[in-house]
């Protein structure tokens, strides 16, 4: 006999949702976390969700194994952590649990901003499923706004720190857990705002999935999850093995430094394909030789589903007969960190700005692929952050403080036959529009394009960053520079050469000219002054030479690539703007020799 808040816990046999169920009810949970994120941007207040989109959401089985979610691959097991502290077996109709905490999520969450909301669904006292949403918040409190700094030296400079809670406890909210963690905030409007956005997407997803399981049955939808998580699992694993051999493979890139005077620091991945005792595929991720983990914020605390899900996002490549979900993790047999390393440091080691460790291991999976014959881009630039507190006066002839964190997008890498993506931020998140920037905050936009020469020349050319210039219309201003890859610009591969790097001035052109570290914090600015920033663009693939000269022409034409470049390194001559084919035809035939990867020159390997 069971009660009225016994969790029934069914295992269900296999092919209970037949084929076409199962495409009707994989299009219904995709629709619901799409509607999710469409609420999301519709009705969160601060800039970096509603208008740069930084946020996430997401549906799990009964289990809490993810079924879908959105195409951002620096997510592990998110649910685990609330599951150990709050049991599937405790858990009612009207729960919500909420967490921050990046070490006791064991990396699930990476940095303190990022807020995860979670609820279980039921239907018929049965457990069916849960929903998530998670969003990064403006200001958590911290060593300054923003939260994030690179004068952070431990964690609890970078904020509150929230460890699993329940907020609402079957349909009644904890508001004085929500009052504690609003008032260590500097814009508390703002966190609220956010916070009933996120707690109305999670309603909604709960309503929906409700809706999809009274629909088909309780048993037909577990069924179909795990069918979604299998095909995904074994598609990763079936790639996986077409790409590696048995055997290890090995690929390290490195970032600059961490704010400190440290680094570079190395990220070394290694995957490994072999046999048990029973002739079945093994494979292991092992990060375990990266350095040591850094004093200042660029740690990453990697949870151990990151590296596969990055493999399942690369391997599922766009197919409309997959969902992003935990198959990708499913499908190593092992991942091994070493404890005190950059990708696994020890508690409390800051990691406000882990985005540019979390780049680099992107490029290094890629290079992973790349040493192993897969076809992989080359490596991305790290997106800038520019983060600038300050005063203004307002129309009333009033003080008052702003907070302006601006991620701005850089080049992606090429591909083996295709030029890399042009000033992207991340993923499916957006650069501030100038027409935003311009009416929220006091600055006007000077300049604002893609960055001529950014990207790495090859056959297929790299991704282009961007250049912003901001005239400062604030009474004072204290700014934040996020910007990586300068002293280890992204690489170029198949003869493709290195990516273009960043780079940030005050007042470009005029005597008093400033150049900034790029990882740097308080650089004073006052009205009138101008901050140029440029970002980096990803590498190149394939032999420069061997790329079309009317595609050079274009990229001329375009913007993208100077006449002068086109002809250094393309060796295409370009007059009155077009190809001068008998100058061009002389100077390809002085085609320089390449190797295998190129950063600053060409490299047999990456050390």
């Amino acid at each position: 006999m069971t009660d009225q808040h016994t969790l029934i816990d069914i295992d269900v046999p296999a092919g209970t949702c037949d084929p076409i169920t199962l495409e009707i009810v994989r299009g219904a949970i995709v629709a619901t976390q799409k509607e999710m994120e469409a609420l999301i941007e519709r009705t969160a207040i601060s800039a970096f969700i509603r208008e740069k989109k930084d946020f996430y959401t997401a549906l799990f089985d009964d289990k809490g194994k993810m079924a879908v979610g959105s195409m951002v691959p620096i997510f592990g097991d998110l649910t685990t952590p609330v599951i150990e502290k709050f049991p599937r077996a405790s858990m009612r109709p009207g729960d919500l649990y909420w967490y921050n905490d990046c070490y006791g999520s064991k990396g699930a969450v990476t940095h303190s901003n990022d807020q995860v909301l979670l609820a279980p669904v039921f239907h018929d006292n049965r457990l069916c499923a849960f929903v998530m949403c998670w969003a990064h918040f403006a200001d958590i409190g911290g060593i300054y706004p923003g939260s994030i700094s690179p004068d952070a030296t431990s964690i609890y400079q970078e904020g509150i720190i929230v460890p699993p809670t329940k907020l609402v406890d079957a349909g009644v909210v904890n508001e004085m857990a929500l009052a504690i963690f609003h008032r260590n905030s500097r814009f508390p409007a703002q966190s609220e705002g956010d916070l009933s956005a996120l707690m109305a997407a999670v309603a909604l997803g709960s309503v929906r999935v409700a809706e999809i399981v009274a629909l088909r049955g309780a048993d037909v939808v577990q069924d179909a999850l795990a069918q979604l998580l299998e095909r995904n699992r074994l598609m990763v694993r079936g790639k996986l093995a077409e790409t590696f051999d048995y055997g290890t493979y090995k690929f390290t890139d490195s970032i600059d430094t961490d704010g400190h005077g440290n680094g570079p620091f190395r990220i070394t991945f290694s995957l490994t394909r072999e046999r048990d005792a029973d002739g079945a595929d093994i494979f292991t991720f092992d990060a375990s030789e990266s350095d040591d983990q850094a004093p200042g914020p660029v740690n990453l605390l990697m949870n151990k589903g990151v590296p596969g899900m990055a493999l399942g996002l690369y391997y599922l490549g766009g197919d409309p007969s997959q969902v992003c979900n935990a198959g990708g993790p499913l499908s190593l047999d092992n991942v091994i960190y070493r404890e005190g390393s950059i990708v696994q440091p020890r508690f409390p080691a800051p990691l406000g700005m882990r985005g540019l460790t979390m780049m680099r291991t992107l490029a290094v999976i890629n290079g992973l692929v790349n040493v192993a014959g897969g076809g992989a881009p080359a490596s991305h630039s790290a997106y800038v952050i520019n983060i600038m507190r300050g005063t203004y006066t307002n129309p009333a002839g009033e003080s008052e403080p702003f907070l302006l964190a601006d991620g701005i997008g850089v080049g992606y890498g090429a591909r083996p036959n295709a030029d890399g993506i042009d000033a992207v931020y991340f993923v499916a998140q957006e650069n501030y529009p100038v027409e935003f920037l311009e009416m929220g905050y006091p600055v006007r936009l000077l300049r604002y394009g893609v960055l001529p020469d950014s990207g790495g020349p090859g056959k297929f050319r790299g991704g282009v960053g961007i250049v912003r210039e901001y005239e400062i219309l604030a009474d004072e201003a204290q700014i934040a520079i996020r910007i990586d890859g300068v002293q280890n610009p992204p690489w170029g591969i198949g003869g493709g050469m290195s990516g273009g790097v960043g780079a940030a001035t005050v007042n470009p052109g005029q005597a008093n000219e400033r150049k900034l570290p790029p990882l740097s914090e308080g650089t004073k600015l006052h009205y009138g002054d101008i901050l140029r920033i440029e970002t980096g663009g990803g590498g190149g693939y394939g032999h420069p030479h061997d790329r079309a000269p009317a595609d050079v022409l274009e990229d001329v034409l375009g913007g993208f690539v100077t006449a002068e470049a086109a002809e250094k390194y393309y060796g295409v001559k370009i007059t009155d703007d077009a190809v001068d084919d008998a100058a061009t035809a002389a100077l390809r035939a002085m085609r320089p020799a390449t190797r295998a990867f190129h950063r600053k020159e060409y490299l047999d390997e990456l050390v």
